[in-house]
This record gives structure tokens, C-alpha cells and sequence, in this order.
């Protein structure tokens, strides 16, 4: 028979990021987890995915909201009632939609982000390795993969940039339509600026500086990168050679000067300079943007691109339901199969075994020096009656408390005629 499917966790949407840091678990300690969890859940197969958005339990088996909810608790020391307002717990069709929507970026904070495909496939593979898998979630998590796939390829979901690193991209593409000649000055070392370098690289950038207030941070950035690390007092020296400067540091005085961008401009001979100022206070002074062949861009001017990007996101979101739907009920389908495939081979076994019993007598008795007609006949006899005892047992019970509907399923499944008395 088909087993139960469970989805059970906290995420962005129900929980606050205070409380998911509390009930996250780090990487050391899942495979642990997760084979002390069989027993201590008594279900036959588990997976955990811990994420800063969410921590959710994957398993097989055919437990109570309570029994999950307190063993979650008791893993982080944490009391129910912290717990119990928060969380969510899906089961068997709508367990595999989750997990699809997880798969495909359409639960995550941002709508289509691509990390979250990677990381489910590592809580996946983390269970492997716990030898906590079987079968079930085997065809589960495959099947969110598989979904997952062709949601990015038949739709736009993940196509519209919506963070400010790669919407920065996206318009320096727009005004250089050759960014492998281009050299780029990327002042931070941060996760904006290291996400802006990752998505240069894709475009084939030509060159890459990094500036940031420590040299030895400035070098760990570059290493990924094939760039050139210097200081930010460096700056005068290199920002003439820069075609595009993305800026995110955590100065609360701006790193770029009026002064400094004008006498760059100079030794370019007023070659433009694409400049995106994304920190808050601002990096550049805002009045660079008075100068000729300075394109300066900030967060805010970003932040239009992205919400129309958001909104593409969300179409393509609508298509990509469409595409969950469909594949929900598809895995639904399969299963019922499943059910009944399982359900004819116990029938079978079930008939083989009368059978096997019903012969082993028969030949007995011709070793016996029986009759052979005598024992053919108690063999048929024997056989018919032990058929037809338990449907008939059945069939009077249906009847006598009014159960059409097992009567009509009994006459379909043998080609009974019903008229027929």
C-alpha cells in the first residue's frame, strides 16, 4: 500500500528569523539527528533541511502534529508552546506539493531565488548518506527535482533579476553591450559585492578590481575571482581605469568624491564611467551625478528595476502553479497505481497459496492410490469453497447493512449481470 508522506516545519512566512535561528540545525550534527530520529520517531524514513528561511522534516510514517512539534522542541531545548503557533504540517499530496514549491523557489522569500534547489538536494543527499532514505522519499524528492527543473525551463521564474547585485548587472549590461572589454572596480568586500563579482564573472566581464579597507578581506574576494585586490586609498589611482564602479561598503562617509571622479574622468579623456552607489548612507557623493559621462545610479533607482522584476517573477510564478498542479496529480495517480498493484499481488498471493495448499492435498491423496476423478473433483470442490468463503462472507455482511455500493463494485469486478436473479 501507498505510505503517508509527511512535510512538517517553520519558515520565513510563520516564524520569526529569531526563533527559525533557534530550531535551525547545523550541518555537523544532521546526520546524527536524523538516525536518532527513526527510532525516536518510529517513522521508516526521515530527511532535514535547515536553512536560514526554514527548517523542515521530510519522513515517512504516520505521526500526530503533537509527536513532531515535541520532538522539535526537545532536539532545541525549546518549550512547545514556542513552537506551536508557528509551524506547519502538510501530508501526502500536499506534503509532495510543498516540497515542490520548496524545490522550485516558489515558497522562498524571494519568488524563483535558484539557492534553495541546491540546498534541498543537499539535505537530500545528507540523508543518503544517514542511510535514512528509502524508497519513498527516494521517489519524492526526485520527482521535486524533477518539477523543479521544468519549472525553470518553461517558465520566466528565475529569469528577472531581484536582488540589487545582480539588478546592478543587468544595467551595466544595458549600457556596455560588450562587457568583456569592460573593467569593473568593485569597492566592499561584503555578500553584494562578492554576489555582483559571481555575476560579472557569468557575463564575462573583462576585468575585475576589488577595493576594501582591509587588503587581506580584499584578497579572500579576488582568489574566487582571478581579480586584483587594493586598499580604498588606492582608489585615486585605479578609478580612471574603471568602465563600471559598484560600490557596498558600511562607511558612514562616502568613499567616492565629486573631486576624485572628476579628475578620473579627465585622464579618460570623458570616457562615461557606469557607476551603482547600493550602500546606505551612500558610498558616492550624490554630487558625482552632476558631472558629464557619469551614469550614476542608487538602492532606490535599483529598486524600481527590481519590483518590476518581482512582478515578472509572480506571472511566471502563476504558470509555474499551473505546472505543480498538474504534476501533483500525476504523483497522485502513480500512487493509486501503486496501491493497486500492491493490492493485486497480496490478492494474488493470497489465491497462489490456497492453490498450493489445495494441489499438495490432491497429489497426496493420488499417491495414495485415491481415484484420479474423485481427486480432481474434492481438488475443484475444495478450491471453489475456499474462493468464494470470504467474498461471500463479505458480500452477506454488505448486504445486510445496506452497502449498495460493495455489491455493484462485486458485479463490475466479476462481469456479473445485474438483472440476473
Amino acid at each position: 500500500m501507498a505510505m503517508d508522506i509527511m512535510a512538517f516545519g517553520i519558515n520565513h512566512k510563520s516564524a520569526s528569523v529569531d526563533l527559525r535561528g533557534q530550531v535551525s540545525f547545523a550541518p555537523e550534527t544532521v546526520v546524527e539527528t536524523l538516525q536518532a530520529a527513526l527510532s525516536e520517531l518510529g517513522v521508516s524514513e526521515i530527511a532535514l533541511l535547515s536553512t536560514c528561511n526554514r527548517t523542515e522534516i521530510y519522513a515517512v510514517g504516520d505521526l500526530p502534529d503533537a509527536q513532531l512539534l515535541a520532538w522539535l522542541a526537545a532536539n532545541k531545548n525549546l518549550g512547545v508552546e514556542a513552537l506551536q503557533h508557528c509551524y506547519y504540517c502538510h501530508r501526502n499530496n500536499e506534503a509532495i506539493r510543498h516540497m515542490i514549491c520548496v524545490a522550485s523557489g516558489l515558497d522562498s522569500l524571494v519568488v524563483g531565488e535558484p539557492q534553495i534547489f541546491g540546498q534541498i538536494k543537499s539535505a537530500y543527499s545528507v540523508a543518503q548518506k544517514a542511510a535514512t532514505v528509502d524508497a519513498y522519499l527516494n521517489m519524492a524528492f526526485q520527482r521535486a527535482f524533477a518539477v523543479a527543473k521544468r519549472v525553470r525551463s518553461e517558465t520566466a521564474i528565475g529569469k528577472s533579476p531581484v536582488s540589487v547585485a545582480y539588478a546592478s548587472v543587468s544595467l551595466a549590461e544595458q549600457i556596455f553591450t560588450d562587457l568583456k572589454s569592460a573593467h569593473v572596480l568593485l569597492i566592499g568586500a561584503g555578500e553584494t559585492i562578492e554576489l555582483a563579482a559571481r555575476h560579472l564573472l557569468e557575463k564575462q566581464i573583462g576585468r575585475i578590481t576589488v577595493a576594501n579597507r582591509t587588503l587581506e578581506r580584499a584578497q579572500e574576494l579576488v582568489e574566487d575571482f582571478s581579480a586584483e585586490a587594493i586598499l580604498l586609498s588606492d582608489i585615486p589611482d585605479y578609478l580612471h581605469r574603471a568602465d563600471i564602479v559598484i560600490s557596498s561598503t558600511a562607511s558612514q562617509l562616502p568613499i567616492l568624491g565629486k573631486g576624485a571622479v572628476e579628475a578620473a574622468l579627465k585622464k579618460r579623456l570623458h570616457k562615461p564611467i557606469f557607476m551603482v552607489d547600493v550602500a546606505v548612507p551612500r558610498d558616492i557623493e550624490p554630487q558625482v551625478e552632476e558631472l558629464d559621462d557619469v551614469y550614476l545610479y542608487t538602492v532606490d533607482d535599483l529598486e524600481e528595476v527590481i519590483q518590476d522584476n518581482i512582478r515578472a517573477r509572480q506571472s511566471a510564478a502563476d504558470l509555474a502553479r499551473d505546472i505543480v498542479d498538474e504534476e501533483v496529480e500525476n504523483w497522485s495517480s502513480k500512487q493509486r497505481e501503486l496501491a493497486v498493484v500492491d493490492t493485486i499481488r497480496a490478492f494474488r498471493d493470497s489465491v497462489e497459496t490456497i492453490r498450493d495448499t489445495e494441489v499438495e492435498k490432491a497429489l497426496s491423496a493420488l499417491a495414495r492410490g485415491q481415484d484420479s476423478a474423485e481427486v480432481i473433483n474434492t481438488l475443484a470442490r475444495n478450491l471453489t469453497n475456499k474462493l468464494l468463503h470470504k467474498p461471500t462472507t463479505k458480500l452477506k455482511q454488505a448486504g445486510e447493512e445496506g452497502r449498495d455500493d460493495a455489491i455493484s463494485v462485486t458485479h463490475e469486478l466479476f462481469g456479473l449481470n445485474k438483472n440476473k436473479r
